[in-house]
């Protein structure tokens, strides 16, 4: 196992490095850079886009064991003043995956010197914050020669202390889908209302109606979130604007409800369109299949931290998403959430993960990986 020097060293090294999705070109030559140094007789690497497969082939084989990481940064400008802050202006490791990809890294190492009885297979996967790498990296050619039978993965998490693990049975990461909404319609002068179709007042009557998508058309027993984030319309404050964009996402607690709210937004955003006489276009963007955790690899992998030395807890289901879902939609498994102890939250600027962390995942992910 890599020691903790080393694992801060890699750590502090891909934080410097952040990328979007699919332009990890320089995470992903550091990151072959070290396998390449590792033992090669166990191990075959292919690479697929930004992204990397390892298999580590097992001394008695029976199952396939396959291990996730996201390799992608986000698109947010970093105020942490570490000394290794990032060098790439206007982006940063700000959910965790500089930790993610360093944990796998290191179970890698490990499990390269001394092979686990099962085949393993590492994916380094790009773009999980966007546009979405795991579904069609799981459509892949490598894919289909490596594909696992059980596959797991983890998340920092910045309120549970450093030593503390937690997940659950059943649903862990909501549906999750981009929402952009355009209106189209006629600008012109404050002083003539009546000669224009005012988009400023179309968007603002279409955010309050979608609100009663949540409290009207749900099943109060589901859940859902409608968030709009960001509208964009007008130029200067005596013109009225021809044109709005509304820009939110959807969440839900199963795929139903998920399509029961985008047939209600197109109803509505239709009738948006009539009553203020405009053109309406609507964009779903990314969409992320639920987290659907298997309840005996929950269980098992509980034991096993236990067994580790860490701490487990169990989870609440959480509104948050993850494109490892559609993973877990075609191979049995489970995510579970690593505490890092940070002050600041996920997507933060000033997020602040305890590099103590790194040694405790490691640990608990190569047992994982030779004991499930």
């Amino acid at each position: 196992m890599l020691k903790d020097s080393e694992l801060i060293q890699i750590r502090r090294d891909l934080h410097k490095i952040p990328e979007l999705g699919f332009q990890e070109v320089k995470t992903q030559a550091y990151l072959l850079s070290i396998i390449n140094e590792l033992p090669q007789e166990h191990i075959t690497v292919e690479t697929w886009k930004t992204g990397i497969f390892v298999k580590v082939e097992g001394q008695d084989p029976k199952k396939t064991i396959g291990y996730r990481t996201d390799i992608d940064g986000l698109p947010l400008t970093e105020e942490t003043r570490y000394p290794y802050a990032s060098t790439h202006e206007g982006q940063m490791h700000a959910c965790g995956h500089d930790f993610h990809m360093t944990i796998a890294l290191a179970a890698l190492e490990s499990l390269a010197h001394q092979p686990a009885d099962n085949h393993i297979v590492f994916m380094f996967q790009p773009a999980e914050e966007g546009p979405g790498g795991a579904e069609p990296m799981l459509r892949s050619e490598p894919m289909k020669r490596f594909k696992p039978d059980v596959i797991f993965a983890l998340h920092i998490a910045p309120e549970l202390p450093a030593g503390v693990v937690s997940s659950r049975p059943g649903l862990l990461f909501a549906n999750t889908s981009e929402l952009f909404i355009d209106l189209k319609g006629q600008g012109g002068h404050a002083a003539y209302p009546h000669l224009t179709k005012d988009m400023i007042v179309a968007g603002s009557f279409l955010v309050t109606q979608l609100q009663q998508i949540v409290a009207r058309r749900v099943d109060p027993l589901d859940s859902a979130v409608i968030t709009v984030g960001k509208i964009t319309s007008g130029s200067v404050q005596n013109i009225i604007a021809e044109q709005a964009r509304l820009e939110g996402t959807i969440r839900t607690m199963s795929p139903q409800a998920m399509d029961r709210v985008k047939v209600e937004i197109e109803k509505i955003v239709a009738g948006i369109e009539i009553a203020h006489d405009c053109s309406a276009t609507i964009d779903y963007g990314s969409n992320y299949y639920q987290v659907e955790n298997n309840p005996d690899y929950v269980d098992k992998f509980a034991a096993i931290a236990k067994d580790s030395g860490v701490t487990y807890r169990e989870a609440s289901a959480a509104m948050t998403g993850e494109d490892f879902g559609y993973l877990l939609k075609e191979i049995p498994g489970f995510m579970f959430w690593l505490g890092v102890d940070s002050q600041s939250g996920l997507h933060t600027s000033h997020l602040a993960p305890k590099e103590e962390a790194l040694a405790i995942g490691a640990r608990l992910v190569v047992n994982g990986l030779r004991q499930l």
